[in-house]
Parts: C-alpha cells; sequence; structure tokens
C-alpha cells in the first residue's frame, strides 16, 4: 500500500481527526503515488494514524477517508458513507417543508472533497478534490441507489478544483 510519512509532531492534528495533512507536514512518501490514490497516513515513529486520498498537486496533500485502519477504501465504503450522510438528513423534520437540501457536506459526512445538493428530483454534486474525482462514479451509483431522483448533474466547476490540479468539469452524470 502506499503511504505518507509525517515530520516529527506533525502528527497532532492527525490525532485529533483534522481531516486535512497539509504538504508541509509530509517527510516521506511511499510508493506510485498517483492523484486520488489511498495512501496510509503514519506518524514520524511509524504508527498508523489514518488512511486517506493522496493529491500531489495540492497543498492538502491527503484527505482522510478513515481513522479506522484495516478500513477497505472502495465501492461498498463510498456507499457506506453516502448513506450515513443521506440518513442523517432523512431525519430532520424541517427538510420535509423543502425541496432543496444539502445531503452531502464534504469533510463532515466522511467524503472529503464531495458535496451534493438536492433540488426537487435533481442532485447537483461536486468532485472538488483528487480523491472525490478518483471515486466519482462509485459515488453516482450509490447515490442512485440511496436517493430517488430523475437525473444527477455534476458542476465541478470552482476554484478548488484548479488548487488540486484537475480541469473544471460540468456536465449530466446520468
Amino acid at each position: 500500500m502506499m503511504s505518507i510519512r509525517l515530520k516529527s509532531k506533525r502528527d497532532k492534528s492527525v490525532l485529533r481527526r483534522h481531516p486535512w495533512v497539509f504538504s508541509g507536514a509530509i517527510s516521506s512518501c511511499e510508493g506510485e503515488l498517483a492523484p486520488g490514490e489511498t495512501v496510509d497516513v503514519y506518524s514520524a515513529d511509524g504508527e498508523w494514524l489514518a488512511a486517506g486520498a493522496f493529491s500531489p498537486d495540492s497543498q492538502i496533500r491527503a484527505r482522510i477517508w478513515t481513522w479506522e485502519r484495516g478500513a477497505v477504501i472502495d465501492a461498498g465504503f463510498m456507499a457506506s458513507v453516502v448513506d450515513q450522510a443521506v440518513s442523517a438528513r432523512e431525519g430532520a423534520s424541517r427538510l420535509q417543508a423543502t425541496t432543496a437540501v444539502r445531503l452531502v457536506n464534504g469533510e463532515s459526512d466522511g467524503l472529503p472533497g464531495v458535496i451534493v445538493d438536492r433540488y426537487a428530483d435533481t442532485l447537483v454534486c461536486q468532485f472538488l478534490s483528487a480523491g472525490a474525482e478518483r471515486w466519482k462514479r462509485e459515488l453516482v451509483v450509490a447515490l442512485r441507489e440511496r436517493v430517488q431522483c430523475s437525473c444527477v448533474f455534476e458542476r465541478s466547476d470552482t476554484d478548488a478544483r484548479r488548487k488540486e490540479g484537475l480541469p473544471p468539469s460540468a456536465m449530466p452524470s446520468t
């Protein structure tokens, strides 16, 4: 597995569950680290801390997917996190009175760089990080299985993608 090792005393934010690892905190990288690939994050002492999506062109070099050692980051993982995010919104009684709601709110829902808004029966997705870009097909499949909608539209045209080294992207996903 590909991995990054943090500099001495730079693991505190990850230990406190901050979802980002900045480029200046990394002492070394091991393996062929492609954009969006999952990497293990280790302390300077070799202690496993988390698994996250690698972004070679961003100041945010890794965005954490999980702090659970042994978790497999795959389509099933993405579907599970999407389900948790949508379920959290379904319980809010005020959502019954509106046709617009944010279903996925990035890091706060465990999906760094992923924003999903629902407008009536249309989902509008933003995939703003290398990890989100890597998993966007699986995420759209999970959303369509979980949420009844007629259309999924991608609108990933913000400046955040440029900072990740990604081109803008806006198109129907289905």
